[in-house]
C-alpha cells in the first residue's frame, strides 16, 4: 500500500476511579486520517479541519509519535499525513491519543506491519507527552485495541484488554477549556491511606464488574475519592449533572479524562437518551454552550476505511 485512510476513535480515560490505568473506546466521535508514502523525504502534516493545530512534526502529537516510530526504521520513506479532526481538541475525549495512535497505526500498515501493538503504544505515548507533558497510555491503548483497557504499567509496558458488557455512553462537552497539563497540576502529590484503600476497592470491583457483565457492580464502583473532588471544581455544573443523571437511571459516570466532558454509562439506549436530555437541560439553564453524544462501546479500535496500492 502507498496510501491509507483510517478512522481513529475517541476514548474515555480513567473511568472515574482508574486514574491513568483504565480507558474505553467510543463509537463516536472519531478522527479521519490519511497517510501517504512520498518520494520526497521527511514528514509533512496537513489539516483538513479548522482547529489550527501545529503542522511542524515535533510540535504535533501525531508528528511526534511518527518521528519516534521512524527512528526505528532504516531508510524511512517520506510521508504526508492529512488529519481531519472530528474529536475536538481539549474535550477530554482522547483527541491527542486519536491522532497519535492513528498515525502510527496507519504507518505500520504502510510499512508492512513490522511493529507490535506494544510498540505502537510506546510510539504514540510520545505524542501524549507533547500534549500533556506526561506519557500515559489510558487513551492510546483502547483507541488501538478497542473495548476497555487496563494499563498495569507503562515501564515496562503491560496492558490488558478487559471483557465488558454492552453499554451505552452519554457525553456532554461543555464548551470551555480545561488543559490536561493544568488539570494534572492541581492534583495532590500525596494521598491518605484511607482514601487509597477505598480507591483500590473501587478499581478492583469495577474491573470485576466489567468482566462479569455485572452492570450493578459497575455502577457501584464508579466512585472516585481522589481525583474527581479536585478536578470537578474546574467544570461548571458537574455535581448537578452527575446527580441528575443518576436519578434518570444512569449506572454512573464522571469526568472524561481531564475534562471538561462528562460521561455517564447506561444499560439501555433509551436511558442513555434520557440522560442526554438531562445534560442538555442543565447546561441550557447554566447558559454554557455544549455538545452531546449518545454512543456505545467501540470494540474494534482503529479501523481502515480506504487503501491505495
Amino acid at each position: 500500500m502507498k496510501k491509507i485512510t483510517i478512522k481513529s476513535p475517541a476514548t474515555i480515560a480513567n473511568l472515574v476511579c482508574g486514574f491513568d490505568v483504565l480507558g474505553l473506546a467510543l463509537e463516536a466521535p472519531y478522527d479521519l486520517m490519511t497517510l501517504e508514502l512520498q518520494d520526497q523525504p521527511g514528514l509533512r502534516i496537513e489539516h483538513a479541519d479548522g482547529f489550527g493545530l501545529p503542522t511542524i512534526p515535533e510540535e504535533n502529537v501525531a508528528g511526534a509519535a511518527l518521528l519516534a516510530m521512524l527512528e526505528q526504521v532504516s531508510d524511512a520513506p517520506g510521508m504526508k499525513l492529512t488529519i481531519d479532526k472530528r474529536i475536538m481538541p481539549g474535550s477530554g475525549l482522547g483527541s491527542s491519543a486519536a491522532s497519535a495512535a492513528g498515525a502510527v497505526f496507519a504507518a505500520n500498515q504502510l510499512l508492512g506491519k513490522n511493529f507490535s501493538t506494544n510498540d505502537l503504544i510506546r510510539f504514540a505515548m510520545y505524542g501524549e507527552k507533547v500534549a500533556s507533558g506526561v506519557k500515559h497510555a489510558d487513551n492510546i491503548t483502547p483507541c488501538l485495541l478497542g473495548g476497555v483497557s487496563l494499563i498495569r504499567s507503562i515501564l515496562p509496558l503491560d496492558v490488558v484488554s478487559l471483557d465488558a458488557p454492552a453499554m451505552f455512553i452519554t457525553v456532554v462537552h461543555p464548551q470551555i477549556e480545561v488543559r490536561t497539563s493544568d488539570a494534572r497540576q492541581i492534583l495532590k502529590k500525596e494521598v491518605p491511606l484511607k482514601l487509597a484503600i477505598k480507591q483500590w476497592g473501587n478499581i478492583a470491583a469495577l474491573v470485576a464488574g466489567l468482566m462479569q457483565g455485572d452492570h450493578e457492580l459497575i455502577g457501584r464502583s464508579l466512585e472516585d475519592v481522589i481525583i474527581e473532588p479536585a478536578r470537578s471544581i474546574l467544570i461548571p455544573g458537574f455535581d448537578q449533572v452527575k446527580k441528575a443523571c443518576m436519578e434518570a437511571g444512569a449506572l454512573g459516570g464522571g469526568i472524561s479524562g481531564s475534562g471538561p466532558s462528562i460521561f455517564m454509562l447506561s444499560k439501555s439506549h433509551q436511558t442513555a437518551l434520557e440522560v442526554e436530555q438531562v445534560m442538555q437541560e442543565i447546561y441550557r439553564n447554566i447558559g454554557i454552550d455544549f455538545r452531546t453524544y449518545v454512543t456505545s462501546l467501540n470494540k474494534k479500535g482503529i479501523t481502515i476505511t480506504a487503501t491505495l496500492s
